[in-house]
């Protein structure tokens, strides 16, 4: 490691999440081109290493940054507008109004800047998100340099931006267009609500749109009992056989939610390779259902955690879904031993990176993947003393002792706060846009 460094990282306590691989007690990264060049022992730097900038990570865990990978950003808007409530009575009466009357560029673009200022402040570096307007969504996360797969939004209804459901695959194929190439970062994507708002000429031509430029559908999937007796009623299938029936499953599809899957669906989407998001909280506040996430994990499927929008969660933080989805499995399998911290940990992390094709460039510290990684300052009481840093990354960790973010090498983050954004405005906007909304 002759050459000048970008960023060194070192004395910090090291996971890579690389399979079976162990913690390094006091270790380094290195980073030079925004890509991670060396990960090791402080004891294996046998030379003199030069390097831009040093972060002393003394007393903090590093460790890859975490995936998102559900998410609505512009609904940090309407956080709160409508709770303890049937997600059917939540969806039609409150949501689908809301959003009707108030979405617009403006809360599109603001919305979103706060979700990616609350996702990078408590971990999150990749997200995966779906909804109208979308390409002021992609403005706000490009404006805040986290990596995301970004998906237009397609539904059977007027909508935000597209008046006209007759335009809604065109629309979608039009914000392709513009942001496919634009950055490394950011990935756009096809968002199909679900097979309930989209007819099947819809579905067919969102994901022939998806193949033709080699992109995902997204999809909410078997999300409550009303879609799949629906579902039924209308087709005569479950909506999982009724979108395979459509030939839409493989492996670029982003299933979401799959809460009501009965054993030969699961067998179907792991066959069909198909990824799957498990969203616990919102899966738990609106009562919809707990996705069978150990059987997902043990049949080898592509599973990862996503937080949903904060208007059913409420908020964008990954570690308490990483927490909710231990600790949910073990209280209805009745087995302690269900999802150890490691392996939920790896599911949300590493795993995420590889359901959403990501693997060997984001999602473990490995030489050669992109510098995604945060910092977290292990000076907090509440984890102190520490045994075991999987467990207390799952059990112990809120979110707010991260104090460092870097996506693909820049410092998107630095002791607690953000460097390419200004919380200040971000909130004052969005106060703004919820007095609007609350009238």
């Amino acid at each position: 490691m002759n050459q000048e460094l970008d960023i060194l990282i070192k004395d910090g306590l090291i996971l890579t999440l690389e399979p079976e691989a162990a913690p390094i007690a006091r270790g380094y990264v290195a980073i030079s081109g925004g890509i991670i060049i060396g990960v090791g022992s402080m004891s294996d730097l046998k030379e003199e290493v030069r390097a831009k900038k040093t972060i002393s990570a003394d007393a903090s865990l590093v460790m890859p940054g975490l995936v998102n990978a559900h998410t609505h950003s512009p609904m940090t808007v309407f956080r709160g507008l409508a709770d303890d409530l049937p997600l059917d009575t939540w969806l039609n009466e409150h949501i689908f109004p809301a959003e009707a009357a108030h979405v617009n560029e403006e809360l599109v673009y603001w919305g979103t800047k706060l979700a990616a200022a609350e996702m990078l402040l408590s971990g999150t570096t990749c997200v995966v998100d779906g909804y109208f307007l979308e390409d002021h969504a992609a403005r706000a996360f490009h404006e805040a340099g986290l990596r995301a797969v970004l998906g237009q939004g397609v539904i059977d209804f007027p909508a935000p931006g597209v008046p006209d459901p007759s335009k809604n695959v065109a629309a979608a194929r039009e914000f392709i267009e513009r942001w496919q190439g634009v950055s490394d970062l950011l990935t756009p994507s096809v968002f199909c609500h679900s097979p309930y708002t989209c007819s099947s000429s819809t579905l067919v031509s969102s994901k022939e749109l998806a193949r033709e430029t080699g992109v995902f559908l997204q999809i909410h999937l078997a999300e409550t009992v009303n879609e799949v007796q629906q579902m039924k009623s209308e087709n005569g299938l479950t909506p999982t056989r009724y979108l395979d029936s459509l030939g839409l499953l493989d492996e670029s599809t982003l299933a979401v939610h799959c809460i009501h899957l009965d054993d030969e669906e699961m067998d179907l989407l792991a066959e069909r390779n198909v990824p799957i998001v498990v969203c616990p909280e919102s899966n738990m506040k609106l009562a919809s259902g707990l996705a069978r996430l150990p059987d997902m994990l043990q049949r080898g499927m592509r599973v990862a955690l996503g937080t949903d929008g904060a208007a059913s969660n409420n908020d964008l933080n990954l570690f308490g879904e990483i927490r909710s989805a231990a600790l949910m499995h073990k209280a209805a399998s009745k087995d302690p031993t269900t999802l150890p911290a490691a392996q939920i940990l790896m599911a949300a992390v590493s795993g995420g990176a590889r359901a959403l094709n990501l693997a060997g460039q984001t999602g473990t510290l490995t030489t050669g993947c992109e510098a995604d990684i945060i910092l977290l300052d292990l000076n907090h009481p509440n984890l102190k003393p520490m045994y075991n840093p999987f467990s207390h990354l799952v059990y112990a960790v809120s979110g707010h002792e991260v104090s460092t973010v870097l996506v693909g090498g820049k410092i998107l983050v630095e002791n607690g706060r953000l460097s390419t954004m200004n919380l200040d405005e971000i909130m004052e906007r969005v106060r703004k846009i919820a007095k609007r909304v609350k009238t």
